[in-house]
């Protein structure tokens, strides 16, 4: 890098969140740096799946949310001139007791009623989506609207995007400090020289609070949360969309659910994901264990345990191999896209935690609107805004009250 790079805005952070902050800014006309400390791509986003899902957020703003970026997503595989395996195909939940066949019931008439085109699914239609699904299987729900993307692609299809507009990409360059000085603009000092930048956008996952700590923003509560996935190959077709349990929902918000120990020590949930490559991935796992991402065999065990108990005729496909990443996970389960009021010109786009790949595109239009300034914009701000933490009226973790889970 040659010193003293000029831009009107930093992006910190090459995943997919910071690839869709860097293609909707530049787009709109701004001199773009993206700053990357190893591999574009390189980090949450290289183990995430690829789904841009409404069927697993919260009834309402959350899931509102998601169908804007379904939307835009859509539009984006007529804007971008890389292809990124895109397929709209919907998704299920499927439930495995009457509770959960109550509780899904709920969750379809709240969808419903935020206006969301969820339908519920009987037994019947459980065993025409796909043969090897188990017999005991109660039915479930759709949303119909889903879709699925390659991870990787729609990232590299971003940031050439993002380039093609002029923005300029620094990767393997850390980022060492940052400091505003008298004039309003930034200093990014890396290992790789010097960036100036008018405004700088923080979309470095779960490192975003050490970033954001440089600036004197001290109350992001960001954390790690590990997940595991396992990739396996199929002998023969198994299911054409993304199914979850109903059990998955319960465990992302942390609801109880009516499973063994371990299965609820490592919030092991089922997740099938087949893939255009013709393999599927498996999962999935949540778990508090800081930036630890090596793979822990016991709990690809019980998740291949509780792959079995919906999918009993695929025990002997192949395993090629399992991988864990860390999602940016906030108490709310909402990310952060906000403006710093107290740090004018810098701005988060973080916390997305297991929705990153769901919520990036209407994540980059907001945060080119935001730092625009428009009056309006493509979905409120205020439940996003970053000092909705520093306030005493935020909950520790949504709860599954609302469908007595």
């Amino acid at each position: 890098m040659q010193k003293n790079i000029n831009c009107d805005v930093a992006v910190i952070g090459g995943g997919i969140i910071g690839a869709a902050v860097a293609y909707y800014v530049s787009k709109s006309g701004l001199d773009v740096a993206v700053i990357e400390q190893g591999a574009l791509a390189g980090g949450t986003s290289s183990r995430a799946d690829g789904n841009i899902l409404a069927i697993d957020k919260d009834p309402g703003f959350d899931s509102q949310m998601s169908m804007k970026s379904q939307t835009l997503v859509s539009q984006l595989t007529k804007e971008l001139d890389y292809e990124f395996e895109y397929r709209a195909r919907g998704s299920i939940l499927v439930c495995e007791n009457e509770q959960e066949m109550i509780a899904a019931r709920k969750w379809v008439k709240q969808q419903n009623e935020a206006g969301l085109p969820f339908q519920m699914l009987d037994r019947k239609d459980i065993k025409e989506e796909s043969p090897f699904l188990a017999d005991d299987l109660l039915g479930g729900l759709e949303c119909p609207t889903d879709s699925c993307v390659n991870p990787y692609l729609f990232t590299y299809s971003l940031l050439d995007g993002a380039q093609k507009y002029g923005a300029k990409m620094f990767t393997h360059t850390k980022v060492k400090n940052i400091k505003k000085d008298f004039s309003g603009s930034f200093t990014i000092d890396t290992n790789n020289g010097v960036i100036k930048a008018k405004k700088v956008v923080n979309a470095a996952g779960v490192w975003a609070p050490i970033l954001s700590h440089m600036v004197g923003v001290t109350n992001i509560p960001i954390k790690p949360r590990k997940g595991h996935i396992i990739v396996a190959a199929r002998d023969e077709p198994i299911g054409l969309r993304k199914v979850m349990e109903f059990g998955y929902l319960i465990s992302k918000f942390g609801g109880e659910r009516a499973v063994d120990a371990e299965t609820e020590k490592n919030g092991v949930a089922l997740v099938f994901e087949p893939t255009e490559s013709q393999n599927f991935l498996l999962g999935s796992s949540r778990e508090f264990v800081g930036f630890d991402t090596k793979v822990n065999m016991e709990i690809i065990r019980c998740i291949a345990r509780r792959v079995l108990r919906f999918y009993p005729k695929i025990g002997d496909f192949n395993m090629l191999r399992a991988y864990t990443g860390l999602r940016p996970w906030t108490p709310d389960h909402l990310p952060i896209v906000s403006s710093v009021d107290e740090v004018p010109g810098f701005y988060i786009a973080a916390g997305h935690e297991g929705d990153g790949i769901s919520l990036a595109a209407v994540t980059g239009k907001l945060m080119s609107e935001l730092i625009f300034e428009k009056e309006e914009t493509i979905i409120p701000t205020e439940p996003l805004r970053y000092n909705r933490f520093t306030k005493n009226n935020h909950s520790e973790s949504k709860e599954f009250v609302e469908l007595n889970i």
